[in-house]
């Protein structure tokens, strides 16, 4: 009886062991290898632009106010249309200005009429005295009324120009070809010279593009001033579009604010199509000095660590994790400055369960792998 008992105690024994180690070789056994999907990494022509926020200026506008006060007698333009160099604009009540020029035009006549009389009694003197019958006195008091004769003139001369010029005053001109808003006076309205604002007007192309860059990047747009392409400059509207005309840099400005460390620069863009509005807002795109043939591969192959980015690598069999340099996005690529060659295979699906030094094998990845077989078990499965 007491051999029977210890017989069934050394199987037990026995099975509970075989039971264990089964369960310890199936922890300790490798994992599978992961099914993943890789791509080659290639060079391909990369083209990509810092973007600045910008706005839209007139290279030539002009705020139109009277020098002469009165009341606005006359408009002659349609607002917001294009205005050409030297067309009346305004006109100021010429009555008070006219009246102004033709008496300093009479005053002008008067005086010459003097001068004449001074200088004929001058030469009459001066005969008189080569035989002596004046008084030297009379000959010295007629050649100061004579130079006295000469100053009113220039005087009167003076005065004409000044009248000429108010008169002229009183019809506002456009100083250039451009484009003239609404008005801000109406017919009938007080104009004081020097301060009431009637219109604006501008030119509209070409037009400018305000940015402003680090100082850090004066120089990078010195060099562009001197030599640019129809890529270096592109514009994007508010809207989204982007316009279609090439830039150049216009001017760089004169020097760097002190308190934000930056500077303007004006991009001049043609506008045939009066597309461009003065103080649209706009981002100015400018090609990266970087741009040419980069190491590219899928963005959706990036991870990211602690800030860092990382792809994994495949190796034969194995995944190696690899950390890379980020440039900048092109549609569904990146640009990998740094950490990885043309011809290497990176994996593009199924890293998220890999770790450096994985297994992996070609093939759907699991995710993929389940969803399919989801499908397949749905399909086949007998309707209830």
């Amino acid at each position: 009886m007491k051999n029977k008992y210890t017989y069934c105690i050394a199987a037990i024994t026995l099975l509970l062991w075989t039971a264990c180690k089964s369960k310890s070789d199936q922890q300790n056994a490798a994992p599978p290898p992961t099914p993943v999907n890789v791509a080659e990494v290639k060079n391909a022509d990369a083209l990509y632009y810092d973007r600045y926020q910008g706005q839209v200026v007139s290279l030539n506008s002009v705020e139109l106010r009277s020098q002469v006060a009165g009341f606005i007698t006359g408009i002659f333009f349609k607002e917001g249309s294009v205005v050409a160099k030297g067309a009346p604009l305004y006109e100021i009540d010429r009555r008070k200005y006219v009246a102004a020029y033709e008496q300093a035009r009479a005053n002008l006549s008067s005086a010459n009429a003097n001068l004449i009389k001074a200088q004929k009694d001058v030469d009459r003197y001066n005969m008189l005295l080569k035989n002596d019958a004046v008084a030297r006195q009379t000959v010295d008091q007629a050649t100061a009324a004579y130079e006295t004769s000469k100053g009113q003139v220039a005087v009167s001369q003076a005065a004409l120009a000044s009248a000429a010029t108010d008169l002229s005053y009183a019809t506002i001109k456009a100083p250039f070809t451009g484009r003239i808003g609404i008005s801000q006076v109406k017919l009938g309205a007080q104009v004081s010279p020097g301060t009431t604002l009637l219109n604006t007007i501008s030119t509209g192309n070409p037009i400018g593009v305000d940015v402003v860059i680090n100082e850090q990047d004066i120089d990078r747009f010195y060099k562009l001033q001197k030599s640019s392409t129809d890529t270096t400059f592109r514009l994007q509207l508010s809207d989204g579009s982007s316009y279609q005309k090439t830039g150049k840099v216009f001017a760089i400005d004169r020097g760097v604010s002190n308190q934000t460390g930056t500077i303007k620069v004006r991009i001049q863009f043609s506008n045939e199509k009066d597309e461009l509005k003065d103080g649209m807002s706009c981002v100015l795109q400018v090609l990266n000095d970087n741009s040419g043939n980069r190491v590219q591969i899928p963005y959706k192959a990036i991870t990211e660590q602690m800030g860092e980015f990382f792809v994994f690598v495949s190796k034969d069999t194995i995944a190696e994790q690899r950390k890379v340099t980020l440039g900048p996005r092109i549609q569904s690529n990146v640009v990998i400055t740094s950490g990885l060659k043309a011809g290497e295979k990176i994996v593009t699906d199924g890293f998220q369960r890999l770790r450096d030094g994985g297994k992996i094998t070609l093939g759907p990845p699991p995710s993929a792998a389940g969803a399919a077989g989801g499908k397949d078990n749905k399909s086949t499965a007998p309707a209830k």
